[in-house]
């Protein structure tokens, strides 16, 4: 007859071999849990190695490993020719046994709440998986470019700094001073600013930045005006604030400002979200006097103007257009940006900068979701504004990013010459690809993948007007390019043959 302890290890473990985990590890962890829970008492004697490997159908080595494990992490003692015994350690916590549920069903987390909750539709993922060696995107650098060596050495001279650690239990005020000065200096000599630290917040994204905004900004039913094709993840944070989105007409000159003034009345509109520099996902920019229009009409009108520059650093042609914010002398403009993307993606930030008192509330906001924030990359962004290294980086990888734009639309006239319309843009990392007939985006993808390159929904555009994509570019080389046209034709040939 199995002794009590065995029934209960019948019971509960069970394992996979698939998972990555080792196995021994899997009931290792299982065997810890039951002892936790008071199953398996201290002094209990676990059975052998070949009793266990029969119980569970396992080799014998892996019940040796098993015990192994269990004895390295104190929870059993093997004693020599007497077997295996459970040292339950000092208790920190106290125990909780399920009542009116059998071991087995104890030990699985449960997999829905038992209690209700809100769930929301606007925040269901975009993200799509694929197998596919070739992934699109809607323009993202190319980690590749990232100075590694360069990186690994800043990152460990920002950490050995003492004034982190002397900073590290501070108020987050104290603490980004520095990072927050030398940002504002950045910003004013590159952006053509002239604000101070009171003006600007720090965060860990843009999209973080929008919705601290978005709470300060959005009460239920409030009218917020995007462009008619619009990035949908600002879309989502502002109907999760509960505004009702309204679209805009874009052109070749950005957003339709007289539209805006024929179609609404003053104090109709709580704010108007902009790309200004490069729209999204047209590419197309704002000219300058739509911008003072603009400017002028929010001030008429009393709504807030949110200005997104999400791609400022990359400009290849020409001069890049200054901020609306840099002309807004009436407190009207919000405005977006993006910190250190020629940098690893975890340590690029958003910011935002806007009026002092708006500024203040914000940060209230901020301590809530993130008090201290990522001192290390603030010391190590501080220190690669104030040596240079982040303006030096920015126009190393722009003359990388003009060639691979040039080559890629060098080999879409090639092989898309009477299919596609497109402009090459003056800057930015993607393409906004206009098909002149019609096709089925949908089926255009799924032909794509079947020759192993993936184009995820968030980059196609389909309505009865549009048959377009978004494609991004700067994360591949001019070889991988190359083969990533020749497979979007291969697509395209598959699909038109259909209809």
């Amino acid at each position: 007859m199995d002794s009590p302890v065995n029934n209960i290890l019948k019971q509960l473990i069970s394992f996979d071999k698939s998972l990555v985990q080792p196995v021994y590890v899997q009931v290792a962890q299982q065997i810890i849990n039951a002892i936790q829970r008071g199953y398996v008492s201290k002094g209990n004697k676990l059975p052998g190695t070949r009793t266990l490997s029969n119980l569970l159908t396992i080799h014998r080595n892996t019940a040796v490993a098993i015990y192994d494990e269990l004895a390295s992490q104190g929870w059993v003692d093997i004693v020599a020719n007497k077997g295996t015994f459970v040292l339950e350690p000092e208790q920190t916590t106290a125990k909780i046994t399920a009542t009116g549920k059998s071991v087995n069903q104890a030990y699985s987390y449960p997999s829905e709440a038992g209690f209700p909750f809100q769930e929301s539709f606007h925040l269901a993922s975009t993200v799509q998986e694929t197998t596919a060696t070739f992934v699109m995107n809607d323009g993202k650098p190319d980690l590749r470019l990232h100075p590694t060596h360069q990186f690994s050495r800043w990152y460990s001279a920002a950490m050995k700094r003492k004034s982190l650690v002397h900073h590290w239990n501070r108020s987050t005020a104290t603490t980004t001073s520095n990072f927050k000065a030398q940002l504002c200096n950045y910003l004013n000599a590159t952006r053509g600013f002239h604000i101070h630290p009171n003006h600007i917040m720090s965060t860990r994204s843009t999209e973080m930045s929008l919705y601290i905004v978005s709470q300060l900004l959005i009460k239920q039913n409030d009218v917020v005006l995007v462009g008619q094709l619009s990035y949908y993840a600002s879309n989502t944070i502002f109907q999760e604030a509960g505004a009702i989105i309204k679209t805009i007409p874009v052109d070749e000159h950005g957003l339709d400002v007289d539209y805006i003034k024929k179609h609404f009345i003053k104090n109709s509109i709580r704010c108007v979200y902009v790309c200004a520099h490069r729209h999204y996902p047209t590419t197309e920019t704002l000219n300058a006097e739509r911008r003072l229009q603009l400017l002028q009409l929010a001030k008429s009108y009393g709504f807030a103007i949110i200005e997104d520059d999400y791609d400022y650093d990359f400009q290849f042609e020409g001069s890049a257009m200054l901020p609306m914010a840099t002309a807004d002398a009436d407190g009207m403009v919000i405005y977006l940006g993006k910190m250190g993307q020629s940098l690893f993606t975890s340590f690029q930030s958003g910011f935002v900068v806007a009026p002092e008192n708006l500024i203040s509330e914000a940060n209230n906001y901020l301590s809530l979701l993130d008090e201290q924030g990522d001192l290390i990359q603030q010391q190590m962004l501080a220190e690669l504004i104030s040596e240079g290294e982040i303006y030096r980086l920015v126009k190393k990888n722009n003359l990388i990013y003009k060639q691979r734009c040039n080559y890629l639309c060098e080999q879409l006239e090639h092989y898309f010459e009477d299919i596609v319309a497109f402009k090459k843009p003056s800057g930015g990392l993607a393409i906004w690809l206009q098909f002149r007939k019609t096709i089925s985006l949908v089926r255009f993808a799924e032909e794509a993948e079947k020759i192993n390159l993936f184009l995820p929904k968030t980059i196609l555009y389909q309505d009865k007007s549009t048959c377009a994509i978004r494609l991004g570019y700067g994360h591949l080389n001019e070889e991988e390019l190359e083969t990533v046209v020749i497979k979007l034709k291969r697509a395209y040939d598959s699909v038109a043959s259909l209809q």
